[in-house]
């Protein structure tokens, strides 16, 4: 009797989960670059509001999110910080289409400390011990930083006080809690609501360095995912999520 009464458990809890599961709203995974991980905050909160699709959102830098992809992460779109990597994921097969361009990235110094210049001169002063920027191998941004200290004359004379994040999200760490003196950031991370009213900040020069051409793909999935996806796609190009964008300091792509 006992055994049949836990079966009929059994059979009850199985019924409501199924319920449970039919009922749930549907969800898409979308892969960030962590440069876009305010505004996508922003993005994905009104497109779920206007659609009822979830979206969950993992963050790092492109080139993790690159190989994360390659061993199989199943993600239905990749927000990335440039064009090389989801190229080389569509090349790969993983994607259905070429990137395209939804935004163009600008680079900011910035700094906690008061009465530090910001400008790449100040970089050389002795009073600068640290400079934090992203690692150029997996993070677009700190490529372009590189670019930029090297137009700037600068960067050999500095590369002993480099510190590197494996992301913009890291690098902002460092600044923000002090352990570097000045970074090169996003300048969408200072626009935040979270990190707006932190420390001083002035926009790097684009003459250094070419504003960063960001590139979405979506990812081959499920046809109900990919259904689902493609509303996302769709929505990074619309009006809303153009503004956006601008908020948070990019430069957008004429339609």
């Amino acid at each position: 009797m006992r055994y049949w009464k836990y079966r009929i458990l059994v059979v009850v809890l199985g019924c409501l989960w199924s319920c449970k599961n039919d009922t749930a709203p549907p969800k898409i995974t979308i892969a960030v670059a962590a440069n876009m991980q305010y505004a996508i905050q922003e993005i994905s909160k009104k497109f779920t509001s206007q659609t009822g699709i979830e979206c969950a959102v993992v963050v790092s830098a492109s080139g993790v999110l690159t190989a994360q992809l390659r061993q199989g992460a199943p993600y239905d779109l990749f927000v990335a910080a440039n064009m090389k990597y989801p190229t080389t994921v569509y090349e790969q097969g993983l994607a259905i289409a070429p990137p395209k361009a939804y935004a163009y990235g600008q680079l900011v110094l910035w700094s906690m400390q008061d009465g530090i210049p910001l400008t790449m001169a100040s970089l050389l002063d002795e009073k600068v011990k640290h400079i934090a920027i992203a690692n150029p191998d997996t993070a677009p941004y700190g490529a372009a930083t590189v670019a930029a200290l090297q137009k700037a004359g600068v960067y050999d004379r500095i590369t002993h006080k480099l510190v590197y994040g494996e992301s913009i999200a890291q690098t902002n760490q460092f600044i923000v809690s002090g352990a570097a003196t000045i970074g090169c950031t996003a300048q969408s991370a200072v626009r935040s609501p979270m990190l707006k009213d932190k420390g001083t900040w002035q926009l790097v020069a684009t003459s250094l360095y070419t504003p960063i051409t960001q590139g979405v793909v979506q990812l081959q999935r499920p046809a109900t995912q990919a259904v689902l996806s493609t509303q996302f796609y769709d929505f990074l190009f619309s009006a809303d999520a153009r503004e956006i964008l601008e908020d948070f300091g990019y430069l957008v792509p004429e339609l």
